[in-house]
Parts: C-alpha cells; sequence; structure tokens
C-alpha cells in the first residue's frame, strides 16, 4: 500500500514540475518538425502523436510539418527508379515531384492526421499549395564535383520558400484544429516544388511568431565530439553555429536543422530544440521538465 501511494505521489510530483512551465506556454504557438525515426516505429508515431494531442488539451497551439525522404526513396525504388542526391538534396525530376507528392501529401500526410484523430486530436492535413501556404522558387543549379571536375546540376523542381501566408493555419489552430503541413510548396506558375522540411519547419515558425520551434531528430542532439554521444551540447548559441559548421561539428543532415532553428531565431521565436525523436515521450521531456534533453539553440 505504501508503494503504490508512493508511487501516485511520485506521479503528482511530475504533475507539479510541469505546472509552470503549462502555465507559461499557455496559448503559444510551438511548431513542431516531426521526422526521423518517430516516423517508422509504430511505438514512437504514437507516443509523438499522443504528445502534440496533449499540447493541444492542455492550451498549446502545436503545428505539425512533416517530411518523408526515406519512403520518397523505398517508393522510387519499387517503381524502378534509381534516387540521385547532388549537394545533399534530392535530384527532382517532373516524375519523381510526383512521386514526392504521392508520399508527402497522399500518404504519410495522412497517417499522421489518421493518428492525431485516434487519441482525441483534430487534425486537418495541409500541404504549402493550400491556400499558397509556401510560396517558393527553384533552387539553382548546384555545383558538385565528379570525378575531380566540377559539374553544373540541375535539381529540377526543388524550391526555397519566399513567401509563407499563414492565414489558413491560424484559422485551424484558433478553431480548435492541429494543422499538419507536408513539404511541398507552390511556384508562382503553380507548379509543385520539393523543400526540405526542416527548412518549411523554420519558415513557419518565424511566420507564425511561433514560440517555440522543436526539430525532431535520430541523434541525442548537437555533438561537441560527433563521433562521442557524451558529448551532448544542451545549450548552444546561434553565432557558434557557422563555426561549428565550417569546423565540420555539424554536417551532413544537421545543417538544415541548424539552419531553421537560426532562422527561426532571428525572426522572435523564443527557443528552438533539437531533440532525440526516438526517446518515448521526449517533447515532454524536454518542454516540461527542469532539466529537458536534447540541445537547445537560443
Amino acid at each position: 500500500m505504501e508503494k503504490s501511494m508512493n508511487s501516485l505521489i511520485a506521479k503528482a510530483g511530475v504533475l507539479i514540475e510541469a505546472l509552470p512551465y503549462i502555465r507559461k506556454f499557455a496559448g503559444k504557438t510551438f511548431v513542431i518538425k516531426y521526422g526521423g525515426h518517430a516516423m517508422v516505429s509504430e511505438e514512437l508515431k504514437n507516443s509523438v502523436t499522443q504528445d502534440i494531442v496533449l499540447l493541444k488539451f492542455i492550451g498549446i497551439n502545436p503545428i505539425v510539418v512533416h517530411g518523408g525522404g526515406g519512403e520518397i526513396t523505398a517508393l522510387m525504388e519499387k517503381l524502378g527508379k534509381k534516387a540521385h542526391f547532388a549537394g545533399g538534396l534530392r535530384v527532382t525530376d517532373k516524375e519523381t515531384m510526383e512521386v514526392v507528392e504521392m508520399v508527402l501529401i497522399g500518404k504519410i500526410n495522412q497517417e499522421i492526421v489518421s493518428l492525431l484523430n485516434k487519441h482525441g486530436g483534430r487534425a486537418v492535413g495541409l500541404s504549402g499549395k493550400d491556400s499558397n501556404l509556401l510560396m517558393a522558387r527553384k533552387r539553382p543549379p548546384v555545383q558538385v564535383f565528379v570525378e575531380g571536375k566540377e559539374q553544373s546540376i540541375d535539381l529540377g523542381c526543388v524550391g526555397d520558400v519566399v513567401t509563407v501566408s499563414p492565414e489558413v493555419i491560424n484559422t485551424l489552430s484558433s478553431n480548435g484544429y492541429i494543422p499538419v503541413i507536408s513539404s511541398v510548396g507552390v511556384s508562382p506558375e503553380g507548379e509543385g516544388l520539393n523543400i526540405n522540411a526542416d527548412h518549411v519547419a523554420g519558415e513557419l515558425a518565424a511566420a507564425l511568431g511561433a514560440e517555440k520551434l522543436i526539430i525532431l531528430t535520430d541523434v541525442e542532439g548537437i555533438l561537441e565530439k560527433p563521433e562521442d554521444p557524451g558529448s551532448l551540447i544542451s545549450s548552444l548559441h546561434r553565432q557558434k553555429v557557422r563555426e561549428m559548421i565550417i569546423s565540420g561539428k555539424i554536417s551532413s543532415g544537421m545543417i538544415p536543422k541548424v539552419e531553421a532553428c537560426v532562422r527561426a531565431l532571428n525572426n522572435n521565436v523564443s527557443r528552438t530544440h533539437i531533440i532525440d525523436g526516438r526517446i518515448s515521450h521526449s517533447m515532454l521531456l524536454e518542454i516540461f521538465t527542469d532539466k529537458g534533453i536534447g540541445t537547445m539553440v537560443v
């Protein structure tokens, strides 16, 4: 009996620890970039979507952004089409863009919406094409070295966000819905463009004046020594980001994540977080506990 009572008291302690954060963030907007292993594991899918629904019910306005590169590549392979990358970006011809839209808008977006609704939320799926939410321009060709020779590679239907029109998000969010946005933008000519989901999350956080940008990834956070998981940096000032990219401490897929954080911070987003989406309920641990996990970029 005593053991059971102590367990209940411990649970009450967790709620009391969270109370100041709940009070502080009520009515605020959080942009959540959902990706990595948390989009693959069924257990983690449920964990993340439960967290998002909980945020909505305690008065926070979560906005979900997602990509889905792994699933795009998998479907391309099933269709007998090989994925090509240049400068870390997917070369996206017209046929590949059709696959991108099928996977991001038609499959992953609807799966996330269904899970959120299953856990009691009221989610609505969007892409950047809806209400011209994400107006974009084609990214220019990239210069790469192939067998020691520099080549110019046309990325095709790959874009960068030019303007964000957040009215549709504000309308949905203020009426109790959870917007779920796939990282497909639209050109002035109405052409669909494939956009890096981390960059989309950063641009949305900036346009919405979000309180937080939270990026779920497959590592503990930003590491002082990339090969040492024990060298986690709990808090990183944005001015050190460029220095760490030049030194190679931040590289590969972490670069667009920190770029998104810096973009958001430079546009008055209060805090940005890069956290390990492989940990169950990692968002709640970061937001509502005194210690937190992952890396906060400030």
